[in-house]
Order: structure tokens, then C-alpha cells, then sequence
């Protein structure tokens, strides 16, 4: 199988680099193909703009979803992005690996979606109408594909549960799994999460190293968090609201996952 991690972390040195090394070599060892992104080394240019487009029109004011979509279909897009998402056809899996910095991605990762996720390419595809709201959220041009997020944060395991004081981490990893990863179609498995980074040691490295392993070993085989479609039949279209029926008098971000 073919994967694409896209790592976004300053310092190849660091606890993040150790577990980027980690998953390439044992993905390979396992007779899978990685390709890397290493978004900082390649000084991955974060911000979405007119120069993006090669054939960019100075004189008209620039609009990113118009500008996106004709680049994508004239094929005029900025060989960098051109290329990032030639790596998204290819792989069949999607690995994202990040810290979590303030409750989100890097700043250069998001760049990286807000740029590669071009229009007609991540969004803005299939039938619009009273019956389909395109093909998104469970479909899309990475259905049959699958994701994962590697994230690493300072706080402990207690800080981010149902009751911390920063929320559930799958609450505060919706955007990312949701958003970002279901809607252009992939299955999202399950993230793995390294918390209180500070505290490493060499005993508890190797409990993660393994428990990573696991993970990578179950990549194509694990269940993917139940988000329920788009166009399955649960959403009033085109209101996209769940059908009344449908977790009657629940409100939240988990009333989107089919239990």
C-alpha cells in the first residue's frame, strides 16, 4: 500500500521527528511505500493567494474559491501544489502529523490544506440540487481512501477528557477529522495521541513506539470513526440538519456519528 504522511514540525530533532522516523520505517518494513512531506524543510509557502494561480489576472480582485477552481481545471495551479496533490492520488492512505499548537494544527499545515485542497479537487464537486449537496462529507475525490491524525500534546490525557478543562480531544479534533479529512471523502481512523510530551523517557518511548506500531499495523484493517454520510439519508437536503427522527433532542458534535 502507498502513504502520504505530511509532517509539520519545525525540528527533525524533537519528540515529532523520533515518531516521523518511527512510522516511516516500520510502514516500509512492512513492505509499504511512504512518501514524506516534510512541510518545513520544504518551506512549504503557508499562505493561499493570487500567486498561486500561474496565470494569475492582476487586474481583477482576487477571489480564492474562483481563482482556486479555474487554476485546478485550466491547470495553471503553482507546481507546488500541483504536486502535493499528485501525492494525494497516489497514496491510498493519509497520515497527518502534528503538535497541537493552541487547539489546532500548525499554521503551515493548515496552509497546506487551505492551498492543496483546491476547488474541484477537495470541494466543490458532484450533483447540487434538492437531493445532493455534492459529494462530500463520506464521499468525494478520496473516497476508499484512509486518514489518520499523529498528534502530540503538552497537556495530560485528563485535560482533553469528557469532562477537562480543554475540552474532549475528539471535540477539539472535529475540524481536522470532520472537516478536513471525511469531507473530501477518507475514512478517518481513530487519532493517536501522545500526550504530555515533556515527561518522555526511554521506557515510556518504547511503550509508544509500540503502541504506534500497532496503530500502523492496523491501518487498512481498524474501523474508522462512524461519521455518518452526507447523502446517506440521515441530513434534511438541503438544510444539511439531521432528520428530526434522528437523535431526537440531541444537539453536539457527536449526534454526527452513527452508533
Amino acid at each position: 500500500m502507498k502513504v502520504l504522511l505530511v509532517y509539520a514540525h519545525p525540528e527533525s530533532r524533537s519528540l515529532n521527528g523520533s515518531l516521523r522516523d518511527f512510522t516511516v520505517a516500520h510502514l516500509e518494513a512492512a513492505g509499504h511505500d511512504v512518501q514524506v512531506s516534510d512541510l518545513h524543510a520544504m518551506k512549504w509557502k503557508t499562505v493561499l493567494d493570487a500567486d498561486d494561480s500561474t496565470d494569475r489576472n492582476d487586474d481583477a480582485p482576487f477571489n480564492p474559491s474562483l481563482a482556486s477552481k479555474r487554476a485546478f481545471e485550466r491547470d495553471t495551479q503553482s507546481p507546488d501544489i500541483a504536486a502535493e496533490q499528485d501525492k494525494l492520488r497516489w497514496a491510498d492512505a493519509l497520515v497527518l502529523q502534528f503538535p497541537l499548537w493552541w487547539f489546532s494544527m500548525p499554521a503551515i499545515l493548515k496552509g497546506w490544506v487551505d492551498r492543496v485542497y483546491a476547488y474541484g479537487f477537495a470541494y466543490g464537486v458532484g450533483e447540487h440540487s434538492d437531493t445532493r449537496w455534492g459529494n462530500r462529507y463520506g464521499e468525494g475525490k478520496m473516497a476508499g481512501k484512509r486518514a489518520m491524525l499523529i498528534v502530540t500534546t503538552g497537556g495530560w490525557e485528563s485535560h482533553y477528557s469528557a469532562r477537562g478543562i480543554n475540552g474532549p480531544i475528539d471535540d477539539v479534533l472535529f475540524p481536522i477529522q470532520h472537516g478536513i479529512l471525511y469531507y473530501p471523502g477518507f475514512d478517518v481512523l481513530p487519532p493517536f495521541l501522545v500526550y504530555r510530551t515533556s515527561t518522555m523517557d526511554n521506557t515510556r518511548w518504547g511503550a509508544v513506539r509500540a503502541a504506534l506500531g500497532r496503530r500502523l499495523d492496523g491501518l487498512w484493517t481498524d474501523p474508522p470513526i462512524p461519521f455518518r454520510q452526507q447523502n446517506g439519508g440521515a441530513y434534511e437536503i438541503p438544510a444539511l440538519t439531521l432528520r428530526a427522527e434522528i437523535e431526537p433532542g440531541r444537539t453536539g458534535l457527536g449526534v454526527h456519528l452513527d452508533l
